[in-house]
C-alpha cells in the first residue's frame, strides 16, 4: 500500500524520465557508471561528440539512475552501488575492455583549483621557470619549492614536492602551478563499474597491458600447436606440421633400412656415397676410392685437384731424396698396390 502512495506521488516528469533513462539502458549490450565530477559543461559535450559512434553518455539526478536501473531489472541493478557524487550513465555495444581503454585514452591533463584534492603528489621539477626575477621566487618558495634567481632566471634548484597526494590544493599553490603551465590532475570519464553479459567488471578487472596480453596470448598458441604436434592430435593449424613430421621420419626411416623407394633413391646414393669415401680416406690409398668416383670428385673440386698436384709434386722430390730408402721397400709396395687393386674391385 505504501509502495502505491509513493509511486502516485511521483512527478510526470520524473516517470518520463526514468522510461526514457531505461529504454537507454535496453539499446545497448554493456552499460556503465562513470564518474563526471569537476568536468566542466564545455568539456562534457567534447566527450560526447569524441564518443559518437562508439559509446552514449546520459546524465540526469542518481536517484532517477538508480531507480531506472532497478526497473531494467536482468542484473543491472548492481550498478546502484556506484552511484555518488556527480555521476551518469554509459552505454555501448563495444566490449568492456574496450570501453575501458577508449575512455582512459580519452583524458587530457588539466590545472588543478583551489580547495581540490590532489590525486596524487604534486611535484615542480627541477630546471629553469623562464620567469625573470621578482616576487615569483617567494611564492614559489612558499609553497615549498627549493628556487633561487640564478644567470638572470628564477630558477627551481632540485624537483620539489609541493603537496602530497589526498592534499587540499591552496590558493597560492593553484595560482603558482597555473603560473608554470603544470597541469597535476586529469579530466576524463572515470569508469566506476560496468555490466555485460551478466558479469559486473570494475576498472582494475579491466585494466590490461595490451602488449602483455597479446604476447601472452601468442605463447599460449605456441605451447598449445606445440603440444598438439607432439600427442598427435590432427587441426586445421597442426595437420601441415604433422604431415611435414610424418614425411620425415619416414624418409629417416628408409635411410636407416636402406629402403630402395624412388623417394629416396638420390639420399640412399649420397649417403652411399659418402660411406665409400669415408672408408676410403681412413684407407688412406688413393687406389682404394673407384675410379668414377674419383673422377667425379676431380671434376666438382679443381681447387683441390690442383692442390693434390702440388702435393704430389712435393712428394715425388721428397721420394728422389730419400731413394735408397724406397728401393728398400719394393716388396712392400707391391702388397699395397695388390691391397689397392683388391678394394678397387670390391668398391667397382
Amino acid at each position: 500500500m505504501s509502495t502505491q502512495r509513493q509511486t502516485e506521488t511521483i512527478p510526470e516528469w520524473k516517470r518520463e524520465e526514468v522510461d526514457e533513462l531505461a529504454g537507454f539502458l535496453s539499446e545497448y549490450d554493456s552499460v556503465g557508471i562513470v564518474d563526471i565530477t569537476g568536468i566542466p559543461s564545455r568539456q562534457l559535450q567534447e566527450m560526447r561528440s569524441e564518443l559518437h559512434g562508439t559509446a552514449a553518455l546520459r546524465v540526469s539526478r542518481n536517484t532517477l539512475l538508480a531507480r531506472a536501473l532497478e526497473t531494467a531489472g536482468d542484473g543491472l541493478e548492481r550498478l546502484t552501488g556506484f552511484i555518488s557524487g556527480q555521476v551518469g550513465l554509459i552505454g555501448t555495444n563495444d566490449n568492456s575492455f574496450g570501453l575501458y581503454q577508449q575512455l582512459e585514452a580519452s583524458k587530457t591533463s588539466a590545472p588543478i583549483n583551489a580547495g581540490e584534492v590532489a590525486p596524487e603528489d604534486i611535484v615542480i621539477p627541477e630546471g629553469d621557470t623562464g620567469v625573470d626575477p621578482g616576487p615569483f621566487v617567494g611564492e614559489l618558495q612558499s609553497v615549498g619549492a627549493n628556487a633561487r634567481i640564478d644567470q638572470g632566471s628564477i630558477r627551481v634548484m632540485e624537483d620539489s614536492t609541493v603537496l602530497e597526494a589526498g592534499e587540499e590544493v591552496s590558493a597560492d599553490l593553484s595560482n603558482v602551478l597555473g603560473e608554470l603551465g603544470i597541469e597535476p590532475k586529469e579530466v576524463g570519464l572515470d569508469l566506476r563499474g560496468v555490466f555485460a553479459d551478466g558479469v559486473l567488471f570494475e576498472p582494475a578487472d579491466l585494466e590490461l597491458d595490451i602488449e602483455t596480453y597479446r604476447a601472452d596470448v601468442q605463447t599460449a598458441s605456441s605451447r598449445g600447436q606445440s603440444l598438439s604436434v607432439n600427442a598427435g592430435i590432427p587441426t586445421d593449424q597442426t595437420t601441415p606440421l604433422l604431415l611435414s613430421t610424418a614425411t620425415g621420419e619416414a624418409q629417416s626411416l628408409a635411410l636407416q633400412a636402406g629402403i630402395a623407394d624412388p623417394g629416396v633413391m638420390p639420399d640412399l646414393i649420397s649417403l652411399a656415397d659418402g660411406q665409400v669415401r669415408a672408408l676410403a680416406a681412413q684407407i688412406g690409398d688413393e687406389e682404394a676410392l673407384p675410379e668414377e668416383l674419383r673422377a667425379v670428385e676431380t671434376v666438382e673440386t679443381d681447387d683441390t685437384v690442383e692442390t693434390d698436384d702440388e702435393d704430389a709434386s712435393d712428394e715425388e722430390q721428397a721420394d728422389d731424396q730419400t731413394e735408397p730408402e724406397v728401393e728398400a721397400d719394393d716388396d712392400d709396395d707391391d702388397d699395397d698396390d695388390d691391397s689397392g687393386d683388391a678394394l678397387g674391385a670390391m668398391f667397382g
